[in-house]
């Protein structure tokens, strides 16, 4: 059974909310749930970004990912453990500071 989804603290979710809020008001772009996770989805649905725990995730182009691993404490997306998500990158909250630029990064690398 893969482990419970952590719940984001008050402070993590207002920033995530505020990131996808200036996002939506720019482009086509919604909140919304997926995988039991806080999202923000483009318009036709697709999840580019989520929450995990106090963490923010990304789906990134291989350019940002590296940039983004390079973060000190980010890492592959590893929600059951062993098995990691090679687009997706794990972003500390103690780098929330650039989760507003890897927004936009996973927003436009989903788009296409």
């Amino acid at each position: 059974m893969p482990p419970a989804i952590p719940q984001p603290t008050p402070d993590a979710r207002e920033l995530f909310a505020a990131v996808v809020e200036r996002l939506s008001q720019m482009r086509d772009v919604a909140p919304g749930h997926m995988f039991g996770m806080p999202s923000a989805k483009i318009g036709d649905g697709k999840m580019f970004m989520g929450m995990y725990g106090d963490d923010a995730v990304f789906k990134l182009d291989p350019g940002s990912r590296a940039e983004a691993l390079a973060l000190d404490g980010a890492q592959l997306f590893d929600p059951a453990g062993g098995r990691p998500m090679k687009e997706w990158v794990r972003v500390p909250f103690a780098q929330s500071a650039e989760w507003e630029r890897l927004s936009e990064a996973a927003e436009a690398f989903v788009r296409g």
